[in-house]
C-alpha cells in the first residue's frame, strides 16, 4: 500500500517540512537498508579486530598495503553515474505504469448518457457493460499482482465475488480448455461491445456517433489493460540490473578493506586513517547508507504491483471501480438535482467568493503581468516618423524591374510590372505609386479590367503556331502566324522581334482572382435566335376540348367547351399546364393575349404583338406581360369565387328538396356551371 505524506508537506516553514518525516519507519530508508548496513559494519569490525589483535608486524604491513590498494582504486567504479541513471529509469517506468491503469469512469458516464431506458432490460445492459470492464481489469491484475492473485486464485472466486456469472464462467472454461496459453482478459470487452451493438439495434442508443464513442472507450480500456501486461512481460534489461547490483556491492566490499584504520606506515605509504575512524567509520557508513538506499529504492519500485510498502493499492482499485461504475450507470442514471437559480443569478457572476476567518490571511490579489509596472509619459508615447526608406534598405528593389538589368538574354522574354498607379484588390489597397519603365500601358486594376489572355496562354500561342486555327496558309502550304485577339490586357504585349530580340510582356501585379474570372467571360452573349436559327416549331392542328355532358330527352349529349387555335392565332384564358410551360419557354417570339371561349364560340381579344426587333425595349415588354398576367389571375379568382358561391347555393337548396327532385337539381347545377364559365363584365365583378 502506498504511503502518502502529502498533507504533512503542504507548507514549508522554519527548518523545512522534511525533518518531521525522518522518524518514520514504514516505507523508510532505514527499513530498507538496516540489514545490509548491519552486515557491512560487522564485516568491517571483524577485519579491524583481526588487524589490531591477531596479526604480527609483518602481517600488519601486508594488510596496510592491501588497504592502500583498495582505497586508491575503488574510486574507479562510476557508481554515482550508473546508479543515478538506473534509478531515474525505474522511477519513470514506475509512474508510467500507474498512468496506464485503466479506470472505467469515462465508460460508465458514456453508458449512462447514451443507453436509454428506465426498464429492467435497459438497466441490465448498463450494469452488465460496466461489470465486464471491471472483470477485464481484475483479470489483468491477477496476472501481474501477487496481492490480487492471492485474493482471486481461480475463476471460481470471480463467481463467488459476483464479478462473473455461471454461464460466463462456462465460456471462460471452454476457451481455456481450447486455448490455455493466451490471456482471456479481452473477452469481457468483446461481450460489452456486443451489448452496445444490440442496444443500438433495439433503439436504446439513438445515433451511431454514440455507438462509436462507446466502442472507442472500450478499445481504449482494453489497450491500457494490455499495456499493463506488456509492462509485466517486458522488464528493464537484466544485464543493466546486474551491472548496477554488481557495481554497488563490489564498491562496498572494497570499502570494507579500503576504509580500514591503520597505523603509520613504514615510509612507503601514507597514513590511511584518522583517530576518529579508529572507533567508527562515520563517512563510510553514510556513503553506504546513501548508495545502498538508492539501490533499494530501485528494487522496490521496479515492480509496483508487488507487496512492498510503496506499491500500488490494486485491491482497493478493484473495489472502487465496481462501486463507482454501478453508482454512475444505475443509481445516478438520468438523475440530477432540481434546477434552481444560483445565488449569483442576478449578479451574473460574483465579484469574490467569501472567506472564513481562518482563510482571511490567505486572501489573494489578481495576478498581474510582468509589464504592468511600466508607465510611459505623454512625450514617450508620441509616435515618431520613420526616417528609413525602403529604397535605402533594398536599393535593388527599383532597379530589378529595369530592362537594362533584368533582361533575360537566354529566353528573350522578361516581365515588367504595369506602370502607373497600381491599386490592389478590395481588402488590400496600396496608395504607393510605382512607376517602372518598360513601355507597358498604365492600368488601374481596381477599375474595369478585362484580362482575356494570361501569360500562360500567350506563351502557348507563341510556341505552337502550327496548331493555331486562326493562322493563314500561304501559297506554299505553310501556315503564317495569326494575330492574337485584342483585349484590354493585351495592350502591354508588344510585337516579337524577328531578329531574336526580346519581347516585353507587361505582367499585371496582384490581379484580383474574381476580376480575372469576370474578364475571361466572352464579350458576346448567346441569344435565342443564335441557338434556334431555324425558328419556332410549326403550330399543331386544332384540338376540340370537351365540355360538360347533359341529358336531353334521355340521351347524353357532349358539349364542346372550346377549340384550340394554332400558335399564330389566339390562346386560352385558362391555359393548361403544358400550354403554360410552352409560353414560359418562348422568350423572344410574338406574344398573343388570352382569348376566352364560351359554349363553343370563340371571342377573340385584340392581339398584342411584341416585336423582337431592337426598337422595342425590354421594359415595355415586361410591363405588358405583367399586365396580361394580372388580368388572367383576376379572371381566375372571379371564376373560382363564382363556382364556390353557386355550389354552396345548390347544396343549401338540396337540403330542402326531397329525393324526387335530384334529377332537376343536377340539371340546374350543370346550367349554373355553364353560366359561370362565361366571361364576366366589370359590373358583375364589382357585384361579386
Amino acid at each position: 500500500m502506498t504511503v502518502t505524506y502529502t498533507a504533512e508537506v503542504a507548507s514549508c516553514r522554519g527548518f523545512g517540512c522534511f525533518l518531521k518525516l525522518l522518524l518514520r519507519w514504514r516505507a523508510s530508508v532505514y527499513k530498507l537498508v538496516w540489514m545490509d548496513l548491519t552486515a557491512f559494519l560487522m564485516l568491517y569490525y571483524s577485519f579491524s579486530l583481526v588487524y589490531r589483535f591477531l596479526l604480527d608486524e609483518t602481517q600488519k604491513l601486508t594488510f596496510e598495503h592491501v588497504v592502500t590498494y583498495c582505497k586508491e582504486y575503488s574510486d574507479l567504479i562510476p557508481l554515482s553515474f550508473v546508479l543515478g541513471f538506473y534509478v531515474s529509469l525505474v522511477m519513470t517506468r514506475w509512474w508510467a505504469q500507474y498512468m496506464v491503469i485503466p479506470w472505467p469512469d469515462s465508460i460508465a458516464v458514456f453508458v449512462s448518457a447514451t443507453i436509454h431506458g428506465q426498464d429492467e432490460r435497459g438497466r441490465l445492459m448498463r450494469r452488465t457493460i460496466v461489470r465486464y470492464t471491471c472483470v477485464c481489469l481484475t483479470l489483468v491484475l491477477t496476472n501481474i499482482s501477487p496481492r490480487v492473485k492471492k485474493r482471486f486464485p481461480t475463476l471460481d472466486h470471480f463467481v463467488d465475488a459476483g464479478l462473473l456469472l455461471e454461464n460466463e464462467l462456462a465460456i471462460f472454461q471452454s476457451l481455456n480448455a481450447k486455448f490455455p496459453k493466451p490471456s482471456k482478459h479481452w473477452l469481457p470487452i468483446v461481450w460489452a461491445s456486443s451489448i452496445v451493438t444490440r442496444a443500438r439495434k433495439e433503439g436504446r442508443i439513438r445515433d451511431d456517433f454514440a455507438v462509436k464513442t462507446l466502442i472507442d472507450e472500450l478499445n481504449k480500456f482494453r489497450g491500457n489493460a494490455g499495456r499493463l501486461i506488456h509492462y509485466d512481460m517486458i522488464s528493464i534489461p537484466l544485464v543493466y540490473t546486474q551491472v548496477v547490483t554488481l557495481a554497488v556491492y563490489t564498491y562496498f566490499l572494497t570499502s570494507v578493506m579500503g576504509r580500514q584504520w591503520t597505523e603509520s606506515g613504514d615510509g612507503s605509504s601514507a597514513e590511511t586513517g584518522t583517530i576518529v575512524d579508529k572507533y567508527f567509520p562515520v563517512f563510510t557508513t553514510l556513503q553506504f547508507f546513501f548508495y545502498m538506499g538508492w539501490l533499494k529504492v530501485a528494487e522496490t519500485l521496479i515492480n509496483p504491483f508487488g507487496e512492498d510498502d510503496d506499491d500500488f493499492e490494486v485491491n482497493w482499485i478493484i473495489d472502487r471501480n465496481l462501486q463507482v461504475s454501478y453508482l454512475i450507470v444505475d443509481e445516478m442514471h438520468h438523475e440530477h438535482p432540481e434546477l434552481i437559480r444560483d445565488q449569483y443569478w442576478d449578479e451574473i457572476f460574483p465579484i469574490e467568493l467569501p472567506y472564513t476567518a481562518a482563510a482571511q490571511p490567505f486572501r489573494e490579489e489578481h495576478p498581474e503581468p510582468s509589464t504592468a509596472g511600466i508607465q510611459l509619459s505623454a512625450a514617450q508615447q508620441e509616435l515618431q516618423p520613420s526616417s528609413v526608406r525602403i529604397e535605402d534598405l533594398a536599393p535593388e528593389y527599383n532597379s530589378k524591374f529595369h530592362t537594362e538589368i533584368a533582361d533575360d538574354a537566354a529566353s528573350g522574354i522578361h516581365f515588367t510590372a504595369g506602370g502607373g498607379k497600381i491599386s490592389r484588390s478590395g481588402s488590400r489597397v496600396s496608395t504607393r505609386e510605382r512607376r517602372f519603365s518598360g513601355g507597358s500601358t498604365p492600368s488601374n486594376i481596381s477599375g474595369s479590367l478585362t484580362r482575356v489572355n494570361s501569360v500562360t496562354s500567350v506563351l502557348k500561342r507563341l510556341f505552337s503556331k502550327e496548331d493555331r486555327p486562326d493562322g493563314n496558309k500561304s501559297a506554299d502550304g505553310t501556315r503564317t502566324p495569326a494575330r492574337m485577339p485584342n483585349s484590354s490586357s493585351a495592350a502591354s504585349l508588344q510585337t516579337r522581334f524577328p531578329g531574336g530580340g526580346s519581347m516585353r510582356i507587361g505582367v499585371i501585379e496582384e490581379v484580383d482572382e474574381q476580376m480575372t474570372m469576370t474578364s475571361m467571360r466572352p464579350e458576346t452573349r448567346p441569344h435565342v435566335n443564335s441557338i434556334f436559327p431555324q425558328g419556332p416549331p410549326p403550330p399543331t392542328a386544332p384540338v376540340n376540348v370537351p365540355g360538360s355532358v347533359s341529358n336531353v330527352n334521355g340521351r347524353n349529349t357532349s358539349e364542346i367547351l372550346s377549340t384550340s387555335a394554332p400558335a399564330a392565332a389566339v390562346r386560352s384564358v385558362n391555359p393548361t399546364r403544358a400550354q403554360r410551360t410552352t409560353q414560359s419557354a418562348r422568350s423572344s417570339a410574338a406574344f398573343e393575349p388570352a382569348t376566352s371561349y364560351s359554349s363553343g364560340q370563340v371571342n377573340e381579344a385584340d392581339n398584342i404583338s411584341l416585336s423582337s426587333s431592337s426598337t422595342v425595349s425590354s421594359d415595355d415588354e415586361f410591363s405588358k406581360l405583367k399586365t396580361e398576367r394580372e388580368k388572367q389571375r383576376r379572371d381566375r379568382t372571379i371564376l373560382k369565387l363564382a363556382r364556390s358561391i353557386s355550389a354552396q347555393t345548390q347544396i343549401n337548396q338540396a337540403g330542402r328538396l326531397g329525393a324526387g327532385d335530384s334529377e332537376a337539381l343536377l340539371t340546374e347545377l350543370g346550367h349554373s356551371s355553364r353560366i359561370s364559365l362565361r366571361p364576366r363584365d366589370d359590373n358583375f365583378s364589382d357585384h361579386v
